[in-house]
C-alpha cells in the first residue's frame, strides 16, 4: 500500500481552516469543541470532553486495554481585557505569549461573557506618525499597547452598557493563506496545524481501510500554552506522542518541508528509546526529518511528566517559522508530520 499524500492536501487546508478561524485563546472551547466533535465522527472516531475542557478522540479497533496516546493542543495565544480607559479605551493582558510587537495594528475580536462579540484593533499608544513623535520607536507590550474598540464608546460607562468588562476574550484574526508554492501562512500554526493533522490521519486510515494493531486516543488539550495542557492522561495509554510545532532558526536544523523530531527542551531530554524508534522510522521510510533541541519550549509532555504520569513521551512536529508571530510552515513538513504519525501508530505508508 502506498499512500498518496499529496491528495490530502486540500482536505488538510479545509480542516486547519475551520479549526484556525475558530476562536479558541486557552482556556476557551466553547466554539472550537463542537467543531472537532463533527470532524471527528465524520471521520470515524468517537468524541468526548473532559471535566478540564479538552478533547479525546478515540479510535478503537480491538478489544485491547491499551491504547497509543496522541496529543496535540487547540488552545492560542490571545489576550484578556485587563481595564477599560477613561476614554473607552481597553487595556488588555496577554494570554500565553504572543510577541507583541507584531500584533501592533492588528484586527480583534473581544468575546463578552454573556456571547456578544466586538471588534477592534491593537495600538500603540502612540498610533500615529503625523501626531506622535515616538510613534516608531515607543516599546510595544503592555503598558504601550490598547486596544481601540469599533464602537461609539468614549467613557468606562458607554463600554460597560456594551456588555464589555474586564476578563473577557480577545481573539486576534489568523489571517491563513495557502499559496500557489504550498506554503501555509498563518498565526496560530502552533498548534492548530496537528490538530488538523489528527483528523487527515483519522481520513486516511478511513480511506484507505488501514488495520492498526492498537487503538489510538488523541487528546486536543486547551491549556498548552500557558503550560498544564496535557496534566490529565486518558487511562489505558501505553505510551504518549505529542504533535506540535518544530522549531526553527539559529544553529538548527529543521525546515518548514521537515518533521521535526524533538531531543530535548526547556524542561529536558524527551525518552531515549522513544525518541530513537521515531528516528528510525523516519529513516527507514525515507522521510524528510530533523533532530533538534528546543531551547525556549515546553509541550504536553512536559505538563504530563509533571503532573506525575509513568509514561513514555516524545514530540515531534511540521517546521515552523517565525513562531508565535506571523507563523509558516509547508505542506511537505505536514506531509512528513502525518507519515511519521501513521508510522507510530503502526501503519505502512
Amino acid at each position: 500500500m502506498k499512500i498518496d499524500f499529496q491528495k490530502y492536501k486540500k482536505f488538510y487546508f479545509d480542516t486547519f481552516s475551520k479549526i484556525v478561524n475558530t476562536p479558541s485563546p486557552s482556556g476557551y472551547n466553547k466554539e472550537i469543541m463542537p467543531i472537532l466533535k463533527v470532524l471527528a465522527e465524520e471521520n470515524g472516531a468517537s468524541f468526548e470532553t473532559t471535566k478540564k475542557g479538552c478533547a479525546v478522540i478515540t479510535l478503537k479497533v480491538n478489544d485491547k486495554a491499551e491504547y497509543l496516546g496522541l496529543s496535540a493542543h487547540a488552545d492560542t495565544l490571545g489576550a484578556m481585557v485587563r481595564g477599560i480607559g477613561k476614554n473607552g479605551e481597553l487595556s488588555f493582558t496577554k494570554v500565553g505569549g504572543p510577541i507583541l510587537p507584531t500584533l501592533d495594528g492588528e484586527y480583534c475580536t473581544i468575546i463578552t461573557r454573556n456571547g456578544k462579540k466586538y471588534t477592534g484593533t491593537f495600538l500603540s499608544k502612540s498610533p500615529a506618525a503625523h501626531v506622535y513623535k515616538d510613534s516608531g520607536t515607543r516599546e510595544r507590550d503592555e503598558d504601550n499597547m490598547y486596544i481601540r474598540l469599533d464602537e461609539t464608546a468614549s467613557s468606562p460607562e458607554d463600554v460597560k452598557n456594551l456588555g464589555i468588562n474586564s476578563g473577557d476574550y480577545v481573539y486576534y484574526e489568523p489571517k491563513a493563506v495557502l499559496t500557489e508554492s504550498g506554503f501555509i501562512k498563518s498565526r496560530f500554526i502552533d498548534d492548530k496545524a496537528s490538530v488538523a493533522s489528527f483528523i487527515t490521519v483519522l481520513k486516511i486510515i478511513k480511506d484507505y481501510n488501514i488495520k492498526l494493531g492498537c487503538s489510538v486516543k488523541m487528546l486536543v488539550t486547551m491549556y498548552e500554552e500557558v503550560g498544564h495542557g496535557a496534566s490529565y492522561i486518558p487511562d489505558n495509554i501505553k505510551k504518549m506522542l505529542a504533535v506540535d510545532m518544530g522549531c526553527i532558526g539559529s544553529d538548527l536544523n529543521c525546515t518548514e518541508h521537515d518533521v521535526s523530531i524533538c531531543a530535548k527542551d526547556s524542561h529536558g531530554p524527551y525518552d531515549y528509546d522513544f525518541v530513537s524508534e521515531l528516528i528510525t522510522l523516519a529513516k527507514n521510510n525515507k522521510l524528510n526529518y530533523a533532530v533538534d533541541i528546543y531551547p525556549y519550549y515546553g509541550s504536553d509532555i512536559g505538563a504530563m511528566w509533571t503532573a506525575g504520569y509513568d509514561l513514555q513521551g516524545a514530540l515531534i512536529g511540521t517546521g515552523v517559522h517565525a513562531s508565535h508571530g506571523m507563523e509558516r510552515t509547508h505542506f511537505d513538513g505536514i506531509k512528513n508530520t502525518l507519515a511519521l504519525i501513521l508510522l507510530y501508530l503502526g501503519a505502512e505508508i
